[in-house]
């Protein structure tokens, strides 16, 4: 992507987020409302803590489960960014209420290899016309797995029909060995 384009997309997405919080704050504004932090459930602020991390990208899949006030994280990361392994344990872990953290995220193994399919299953799959929107936001909806030459989708898409183009286009990329699709819709 040429500078004048990341320049655009960056330009556009500004616009997007500034028109997006003149909107939520007008209409908070109408209701008269005020938000209470501590009305957040735990998941919501595990949620919340791991968005946040600065390094959680498109190549990087994170979950969770909340039980009781016992958070266990799981997923993968590339070796590029190891430091969110560490990072999202201790940023759960800081949240009131959260007594323990079984962080089992896995760190994936540097491969050049690997590298390149990503690169390729991210502009095979996002340059499709109805894919590129799962690009847009600080923390894309689609995640692009890639372990030894074996590709997982992961995240949340809008329809069947998106999951099954996601999954058609990924198996597209020469090298691949596998593609498993694990694409949810909502």
């Amino acid at each position: 992507m040429g500078i004048r384009a990341s320049l655009l997309k960056f330009l556009f997405t500004m616009a997007l987020v500034g028109a997006m919080g003149f909107t939520l704050g007008a209409a908070g504004a109408n209701a008269g409302t005020t938000t209470n932090p501590k009305a957040l459930t735990l998941s919501d602020q595990v949620h919340h803590e791991l968005a946040m991390l600065p390094w959680y990208g498109v190549f990087d899949n994170l979950e969770y489960q909340v039980t009781g006030s016992e958070v266990t994280l799981s997923g993968q990361v590339i070796s590029e960014h190891a430091t969110t392994k560490d990072d999202a344990g201790k940023f759960v872990s800081s949240i009131p209420g959260v007594t323990k953290v079984v962080n089992n995220i896995e760190v994936l193994p540097p491969s050049p290899f690997d590298n390149q399919i990503r690169r390729a299953e991210f502009r095979t799959v996002f340059s499709q016309a109805d894919l590129g929107r799962y690009t847009m936001g600080a923390i894309p909806q689609v995640h692009i797995i890639v372990k030894n030459g074996h590709v997982s989708l992961e995240g949340v898409v809008m329809n069947q029909m998106d999951k099954n183009m996601a999954g058609i286009f990924a198996n597209t990329v020469p090298g691949v060995f596998s593609v498993e699709n694990n694409l949810r819709i909502g």
